[in-house]
């Protein structure tokens, strides 16, 4: 079956979004996006980057104007796919340097979907350039880098989501309403955070030479450069610190901040964490396949724990948070959660949304997460009403980069076998000169550290 009918059917029909809004429920419904398209750009054209552009398309008049990515293979697909997909039909101009898109369209709206250590500096320029942003989890590799995006959109009036979806999950935002904010729980003093999936990307893959449609030395950019070992795309960059933030930071930030979100918490005051690895030796992966990570708050301990082999502790929760209160328990994933009363009651569940009627192209979308398209179809229209009213968004980057943050601390005290007390007024680990020094990590030349003081 062809995308490109379906599609056209579903969200031009009116010559607007307006119907796709009324799948959105209560939520969304008080506001309805400009009818002249927004101008967007992605950078960053990977299965992530193009999901993110694609639930946006869905719910707003949009013309994408161009993509930047430096594997030339990737933004020409891109391109392509995104003519089927947008109104107009026109396939967006293709770029290899994201400046040189910045300079010569000036996007209204930026969407980032490029790797992990790629991010600042893509926020940034985007937010120095004008545009309002869209930047996927974790919002950077080291804290200032986060404190440098913060003051950037703070500094430039833009709105910057991030792509922290728990916080627009429809059966999240339902057990928020109704079982924490009504006070169910009674006092909370304890919540768990896991992922037992097995992501890490284990392997030892041979040194290559890099292909012509590849820019290798861009992908890299301000990380550290590793002997070229195929296409990084997809997970595998995930696997190597020198990229990412590991397991941590690609799904502990979630769990953390939807914790955050639920129960109103800030930053910790203490993180302290274990781990290494443990089991999985064989391979090049420089990311702990094992850790244990505490999030401290006066009379609240938020605990993270993963493992990238053997079973899960609770087969139904693989990847998921738990909060403890002397009335109860309330267990959520992106699946379902459920209320389990202390002593006699019922246990109230719920399960997630899924649009597969209002939207069939999710049906055909390569590597679709259909429980998570109706949570970023809100958070997309929950980025447009800031943009257009003003205010900060349900995931601001502040928020954002809290959460980065602590799990980027978490990794530090992991490494240095000790506590860490993060002062972000002062920017410093405090009492802790090592560790504040390591807030920042070092930039290949020429690329230049971002400095929230000067940014």
């Amino acid at each position: 079956m062809s995308n490109t009918p379906i599609n056209r059917r579903n969200f031009i029909k009116g010559s607007s979004a307006l119907l796709a809004l009324t799948t959105l429920g209560a939520q969304a419904m008080d506001f309805s996006p400009r009818k002249n398209p927004y101008r967007v750009a992605l950078i960053g054209t990977g299965w992530y980057g193009k999901s993110d552009l694609f639930r946006l398309i869905q719910v707003a008049p949009v013309e994408v104007v161009a993509v930047a990515d430096p594997d030339k293979n990737m933004r020409d697909q891109a391109a392509d796919l995104i003519a089927t997909r947008q109104a107009s039909g026109k396939k967006p101009q293709t770029y290899n340097d994201h400046q040189q898109l910045l300079r010569e369209h000036k996007p209204e709206i930026v969407l980032v979907g490029s790797p992990d250590h790629w991010h600042a500096l893509h926020a940034i320029d985007a937010i120095k350039a004008g545009a309002h942003v869209y930047l996927q989890k974790p919002i950077s590799v080291d804290v200032i880098e986060g404190e440098a995006i913060l003051a950037a959109a703070r500094k430039y009036r833009r709105v910057v989501q991030i792509g922290t979806q728990r916080r627009s999950t429809p059966h999240l935002v339902e057990a928020k309403k109704n079982i924490i904010d009504t006070g169910m729980l009674g006092k909370i003093s304890h919540a768990e955070m896991c992922c037992y999936y097995h992501m890490r990307a284990n392997g030892n893959p041979e040194i290559e030479s890099v292909p012509d449609f590849f820019d290798y030395d861009r992908w890299v950019g301000p990380a550290p450069k590793l002997p070229y070992r195929g296409l990084p795309h997809r997970r595998w960059w995930r696997t190597m610190m020198e990229y990412s933030n590991g397991i941590p930071g690609d799904m502990c930030v979630h769990m953390f901040d939807a914790v955050r979100w639920m129960l109103d918490l800030g930053w910790p005051k203490q993180v302290y964490a274990t781990g290494g690895i443990y089991v999985q030796k064989g391979g090049i992966s420089t990311t702990p396949d094992t850790q244990t990570a505490t999030f401290s708050y006066d009379e609240l301990d938020c605990v993270w724990n993963h493992r990238s082999w053997g079973t899960p502790q609770d087969p139904e929760y693989p990847w998921a948070y738990k909060i403890y209160g002397e009335k109860g328990t309330f267990k959520a994933s992106v699946m379902k959660y459920e209320f389990i009363p202390q002593g006699q009651g019922e246990t109230i569940t719920g399960t997630a949304l899924y649009e597969r009627e209002e939207y069939p192209e999710d049906l055909t979308e390569d590597g679709m997460e259909l429980h998570a398209a109706p949570a970023t179809r809100r958070q997309m229209i929950n980025f447009l009403e800031a943009i257009e009213k003003g205010g900060l968004p349900v995931a601001d980057v502040e928020q954002g980069h809290i959460s980065t943050a602590s799990c980027i601390l978490a990794n530090l005290s992991m490494e240095l076998g000790r506590p860490l007390v993060y002062d972000p007024k002062a920017m410093v680990v405090v009492g802790d000169e090592e560790a504040t020094k390591r807030l920042r990590r070092p930039y290949r030349a020429p690329y230049q550290h971002p400095d929230p003081k000067t940014v």
